[in-house]
């Protein structure tokens, strides 16, 4: 990871009416760094999660994504990001080849480039016997990494990770984290928001958000040693239950 800032937000604040979304958040996130963003449901990440990707206006403060300002840059926002939700993003009624062209051609890559890539690709995820097949049709953890890997296939220089393994079993979660640790390896930044706490001890660093605040920002290793393992089992706990309550 080097020291290159392609994420920054100073006093980033989203209100609704009178209701506060997000207040005040200020932080960087470094090229090629794998960042988490937890909080419980109502914490506000998935509104400083829109923001972030040139998807909601901020009501005040300043934030540049990949060297592109929030508010009058969104659109050259949008063509240096990638984006994947726990919902996978992709088309089940569409073959595995079908989505890699679509998505590539969304992207803006020429015919060309779509076809080398996507042939690379599909050799890469061992989907060659699958490709002709309709995605609905594949296994969960299957599905994740097509996803992922279309949501990189332009190369941009974020991803963004709207809680991505969701649903799936742990060891299915931990091949999705070689995709991540590959992708960061290749100076994509990674923004990841999860509720599992084995998750955010991947991460390089993470912050902890709770009724629209950043309470916490650090390493994984450093918020063990700021806080006793009571309160960091607690607020993961907080976490879980929030999940828990979204999956309900």
């Amino acid at each position: 990871m080097n020291r290159n800032i392609v994420i920054s937000t100073d006093k980033l604040t989203k209100r609704f009416g009178d209701f506060v979304a997000t207040n005040e958040i200020t932080f960087d996130v470094y090229e090629g760094e794998i960042f988490g963003f937890l909080g419980a449901n109502g914490a506000g990440k998935t509104t400083a999660m829109r923001m972030l990707c040139g998807l909601s206006i901020p009501s005040s403060g300043k934030a540049t994504i990949a060297g592109f300002d929030v508010y009058k840059e969104t659109e050259k926002i949008k063509a240096n990001i990638g984006y994947m939700s726990q919902k996978f993003s992709l088309y089940e009624d569409l073959t595995v080849q079908e989505n890699i062209r679509f998505f590539g051609g969304i992207y803006g890559l020429s015919d060309q480039k779509i076809k080398s890539k996507s042939d690379e690709l599909i050799q890469q995820l061992g989907l060659e016997k699958e490709r002709g097949k309709l995605v609905g049709s594949l296994p969960l953890g299957w599905k994740q990494k097509l996803a992922f890997s279309v949501a990189i296939f332009h190369e941009p220089k974020i991803v963004f990770l709207d809680e991505p393994t969701g649903g799936v079993d742990p060891v299915t979660r931990r091949q999705f984290w070689d995709l991540i640790y590959d992708a960061s390896d290749r100076g994509i930044t990674i923004f990841v928001t999860t509720h599992y706490m084995d998750e955010a001890e991947y991460c390089n660093r993470i912050s902890m958000m709770v009724d629209g605040y950043i309470k916490a920002l650090d390493t994984p290793t450093k918020l063990k040693q700021q806080f006793s393992a009571e309160t960091m089992d607690a607020v993961f706990f907080e976490l879980a239950r929030g999940a828990k309550r979204k999956a309900d």
